[in-house]
């Protein structure tokens, strides 16, 4: 069997992949343009966003969200991080809270503009069940004091499944069902993919770009260093398997998100 046809569909792939990350350059402008519904123009957009990531750990603003804070900052958007924990599982809290700090300074998220709780009620804990009313309450006050008008965080399954993720995402889906969220703030959640599109890297690029959803991120070689460089930060984190995701995760190149839909809704809260 020649590998000419093999060599040729691998190769077709790459240029695939080459293209759809350049178009995505300029798509990504307009997207925001639609999702946020104002009019305005390239050099523009950046500025008439006022983004709020809701994490709940030291790292997960690089392990998950890197790709949509690069790009944001790119476009001169004003990035704000939520951190709901220390991070203090092994009782590394105030180590982890400077790595976190390290981290946004190289993701372009200035000190100024992180947010890091310790509240005994939200452990750094994936056997912790953490309270919805607290969680959404401190969400919705971080979101009057500073107006934002786009909310990001985690999905349903919280990308890794742990409970402390879902936890934000129950608290931000409330939010949204009780009439709290302004008018003009857009919520999303970041989709959690299976093991095989989540570990194969920069392949997986043209599944996010087929299939549907609210908002698209992707970096490319720098951007990648730039997120690899913010996860080096979290130095009490690499372990060995941690340097995998680092290079397998199509979480460190690629970011998709639906819209967390603002209606009425029965959802319990403990």
């Amino acid at each position: 069997m020649s590998v000419y046809p093999v060599v040729f569909i691998v190769l077709s792939y790459f240029v695939w992949i080459k293209c759809i990350y350049y178009r995505h350059r300029s798509s990504l402008v307009k997207s925001l343009n639609r999702f946020m519904n104002v009019l305005t123009s390239r050099d523009t957009v950046g500025a008439d966003i006022r983004a709020l990531v809701v994490t709940a750990h030291p790292d997960d603003e690089c392990m998950f969200f890197a790709p949509t804070i690069i790009r944001l900052v790119e476009l001169k958007a004003s990035v704000h991080l939520l951190c709901l924990s220390e991070g203090n599982y092994y009782n590394q809290g105030a180590q982890r809270k400077q790595e976190l700090l390290n981290s946004c300074a190289v993701l372009g998220i200035p000190d100024s503009r992180i947010t890091i709780v310790d509240h005994k009620k939200l452990p750094d804990d994936p056997k912790a069940e953490w309270s919805v009313s607290l969680v959404s309450s401190l969400i919705v006050k971080h979101m009057r004091e500073h107006s934002f008008n786009m909310v990001l965080t985690f999905d349903g399954s919280g990308v890794s499944g742990h409970a402390n993720h879902t936890a934000i995402h129950k608290a931000v889906s409330y939010l949204a069902s009780t009439g709290q969220v302004p008018n003009d703030c857009r919520l999303l959640s970041l989709v959690t993919v299976g093991l095989f599109r989540k570990y194969i890297s920069f392949l997986e690029l043209p599944f996010s770009w087929l299939l549907p959803c609210s908002l698209r991120c992707f970096l490319g070689s720098q951007g990648y260093r730039q997120a690899k460089d913010a996860m080096y930060c979290h130095r009490t984190q690499l372990l060995w398997f941690r340097y995998l995701y680092i290079t397998m995760s199509r979480y460190m190149f690629i970011n998709t998100f639906q819209m967390i839909p603002q209606g009425p809704k029965n959802l319990k809260i403990y």
